[in-house]
């Protein structure tokens, strides 16, 4: 499972899904689970010993496999889904890969210079048909911003995304990349993953304006209480209640409640039923299944959602490793983790 070391130091936990989760054989799953539901921090023996295990991973290893000698690969760094250099760094920073690997700067400076670049200015930032509001594919500079932060990796041209992303957000607090929006309200999909990357800038730098637009932003999905519409109170989006993992830049409530959980604020009432539906999802063994998914597994040409490596069962009777990691992450933080399985008859 894991080396004699990590597992003299890793915590004893009596309720039956976290202590499966701490003997995962992914180093992911074990350190999702020490600091996002046990709350160590990263200098604790179990966690940096997790941290340590994760370069070494199958999973990292299939997903760095297709790197070419000069450590970049051999397709679109976005478009080539999920496989590209945008979504390699993305998943590496969800699986808490450490942080200032230089062996990464490659797929940095791919993902980087097609998002800086004179192409994807004309192609993808614009304005509303017929207004002066701003459209922007968010999603895509939220998630690279994020990576590279999380990743240690960031440098002066992350600010430059950011600036891009301050100057996109529309009125609501939020983005949108369609032209030809009505301009009434943003789009959920694409600003919950620059609201993210917002949040963990001005974490990291203190930016006074980075903190404003997070507020903002988390507004537009608070005032929905995360599904909801504002006019009749009906749910937006069947898709936005199911779980998934990864959601790439897809929306649905786990991804939302992660996110707020990150901004501080899932203790907000507007989350309430949100975590309702979530911990209504719990299956008996005490975890979380994924109910759907973004990606298909193939090594095939890159492109549709191909995925190298899998994320788990999907099935609405099966838990998923990955999904009940983040719920559980998500309810402890809300202060709503109860130890133990689920019992029939529950409610």
């Amino acid at each position: 499972m894991y080396g004699h070391q990590e597992a003299l130091r890793m915590p004893v936990e009596p309720d039956p899904i976290v202590a499966r989760l701490l003997s995962s054989g992914e180093p992911s799953i074990r350190w999702r689970t020490l600091v996002g539901v046990l709350g160590l921090t990263p200098r604790d023996p179990a966690v940096a010993a997790a941290t340590a295990a994760v370069p070494g991973s199958e999973r990292v290893r299939r997903l760095l496999s297709e790197r070419l000698a000069d450590g970049t690969l051999p397709f679109h760094p976005y478009n080539a889904k999920w496989r590209g250099a945008h979504w390699v760094l993305v998943a590496l920073a969800e699986l808490g890969y450490p942080v200032g690997d230089e062996s990464l700067v490659p797929l940095r400076e791919q993902a980087l210079d097609w998002v800086l670049s004179p192409e994807y200015e004309r192609r993808h930032i614009g304005r509303v048909r017929g207004q002066e509001l701003p459209t922007l594919h968010a999603s895509i500079e939220g998630n690279l911003v994020w990576a590279l932060l999380r990743l240690g990796l960031a440098d002066e041209r992350v600010d430059r995304l950011v600036d891009r992303l301050l100057r996109a957000q529309w009125p609501d607090g939020g983005w949108n990349c369609d032209r030809r929006a009505t301009g009434h309200v943003s789009s959920f999909g694409e600003s919950l993953v620059p609201l993210r990357s917002m949040n963990a800038y001005a974490r990291i730098t203190g930016r006074t304006e980075a903190r404003e637009a997070v507020l903002r932003a988390c507004e537009l999905f608070l005032g929905r209480r995360l599904f909801r519409r504002r006019t009749d109170g009906s749910v937006i989006d069947r898709t936005f209640l199911q779980l998934h993992f990864p959601c790439y830049w897809h929306y649905d409530i786990l991804f939302a409640l992660t996110v707020l959980a990150e901004a501080e604020l899932i203790s907000d009432p507007r989350c309430t039923e949100a975590l309702d539906v979530l911990e209504a999802k719990r299956l008996s063994d005490g975890g979380f299944p994924a109910e759907a998914k973004f990606y298909r597994v193939s090594s095939a040409h890159p492109g549709g959602g191909s995925s190298s490596v899998s994320w788990g069962p999907t099935s609405r009777r099966l838990s998923n490793e990955w999904v009940s990691c983040v719920a559980l992450t998500a309810l402890t933080a809300a202060g709503r983790r109860r130890a133990g399985c689920r019992q029939r008859g529950e409610s």
